[in-house]
């Protein structure tokens, strides 16, 4: 495999987000995120591991340094929305946003273009306490702090993603795992249309102040269920389900097809929350969606006495034997068929792989990470992308996650994802794993990697 087969006008990057890695919870006048909280609370494994993470914050070169070395031209990264903008509604805090300053500058200066989130799950615990999500008025809470960001770093940064994986913050909400543990499902489905009416508001404030060619995307959990093809109209209506529940909820209505009530009747649950017009302001056309893809969603039909099965995703006994640390089943296959199924979906222009790689327990033996199952994964990801390529599906960028290891978010340190190991027992050096140098090697060899 070699990077030329992928064309010159691909994108290679990596990507992180800013609770994960940067540390420094209050340094410069940050105000608290609910993720903040949650290690305070102990409901992160390890506790308050994210108030060093890795350190970003004071690390921040020479983990560029390290970036650049792997001979990607990107760089994926999220602003703090506590850090830059206090309690959520501003005023906008100078120091805090001096550091991505700082950040954006140093990417640009080693060739890495700046490919920015505005929202990677940390919400101003202020906000969390008005209720977060399930209130609506966070949607201009939210379209203002975009275009705060957009004013000041418009300038040099050119390809945005506003919201990152909504399903993942749909999910937090629906077990109860933001607050004091009592699910939610009901209000977390009516969070769905609130940060979908907050997406596209954000878009359309962006579009006003960045410069014409500044590319706005999104990001999304975008999977297909197990079986990939059927000619079984029970089992298509399965997947439909499954697919409706995952991944079309959260992209229908920004390309005007409205929420896919038919498809699973639990969404019908958000209805109370969509008012007159909301439909028509949920539309927003996006430069590029974001692919977020770990792996397949296997299902299964759990009944429900007296009612129709209600079908969900459910990873135990799937057709995938194997799993990542975090229990997502392998098979790159199910990436070629994602693209395929949203290639041509009217929310987005083209297709971007956002965040894709493998969490294990990583193990560092005399100064080495041999980690073969990732780099395997990695290359199993991207012939996906070369097969989609080859088919004319307009994907023209792969981001791994993530370049080192970090705080998954309630697993704490764990789980590792990155292709450098952190050393969390030695002033949290980074060592390159073995999948590090395969992905260098792909990415500044002519030859390319075996």
């Amino acid at each position: 495999m070699r990077r030329a087969d992928f064309g010159d006008d691909f994108t290679w990057g990596v990507a992180s987000a800013a609770f994960q890695i940067e540390g420094a919870p209050d340094a410069d006048g940050k105000r608290p995120s609910v993720w903040d909280d949650l290690g305070r609370k102990g409901r992160i494994a390890g506790g308050r591991v994210g108030d060093v993470a890795i350190d970003f914050y004071n690390r921040w070169e020479s983990d560029l340094d390290l970036i650049q070395w792997l001979g990607v031209n990107a760089n994926r990264f999220s602003i703090s929305w506590p850090r830059v903008f206090g309690d959520g509604r501003g005023p906008w805090n100078d120091a805090g946003g001096a550091f991505y300053d700082r950040v954006i500058d140093g990417c640009l200066a080693r060739g890495l273009e700046p490919w920015v989130t505005l929202y990677h799950w940390d919400t101003p615990s202020a906000l969390q306490r008005e209720g977060g999500w399930t209130r609506r008025g966070i949607v201009d809470d939210f379209a203002a702090f975009a275009e705060a960001v957009a004013q000041r770093y418009g300038d040099r940064v050119k390809h945005w993603m506003v919201f990152n994986e909504p399903l993942s913050v749909t999910g937090h909400i629906a077990a109860g795992l933001l607050d004091n543990r009592v699910p939610q499902p009901v209000k977390a489905l009516r969070a769905v249309h609130h940060m979908n009416l907050a997406c596209a508001e954000a878009g359309r404030r962006m579009r006003e102040i960045l410069p014409a060619d500044a590319d706005i995307g999104i990001t999304q959990v975008v999977s297909v269920a197990h079986p990939y093809e059927s000619t079984d109209e029970r089992t298509n209506r399965a997947r439909r389900a499954v697919e409706a529940l995952l991944c079309d909820m959260f992209i229908d209505p920004a390309g005007g097809l409205g929420y896919p009530f038919d498809a699973n009747p639990l969404l019908k649950a958000m209805r109370p929350a969509i008012e007159d017009g909301d439909l028509e302001l949920a539309k927003f056309t996006y430069d590029f969606l974001g692919v977020q893809y770990y792996g397949p969603a296997p299902v299964k039909a759990f009944p429900i006495p007296g009612l129709r099965a209600i079908v969900l995703p459910w990873a135990r006994g799937s057709q995938t034997k194997l799993r990542s640390e975090v229990g997502v089943p392998v098979d790159a296959d199910g990436l070629l068929w994602s693209l395929r199924k949203y290639a041509k979906h009217p929310a987005a222009r083209r297709l971007v792989v956002t965040e894709n790689g493998f969490g294990m327990q990583d193990r560092l033996r005399d100064g080495r990470v041999r980690d073969d199952i990732r780099t395997w994964y990695l290359r199993e990801h991207l012939q996906a992308v070369l097969d989609a390529r080859a088919e004319g599906i307009p994907v023209d960028g792969f981001f791994e996650w993530s370049y080192a290891d970090n705080v998954e978010w309630f697993l704490g340190t764990r789980a590792r994802f990155g292709l450098f190991y952190v050393d969390y027992d030695n002033d949290l050096a980074r060592v390159a794993k073995d999948s590090a140098y395969w992905f260098h090697r792909l990415l500044t060899d002519p030859d390319g990697a075996d």
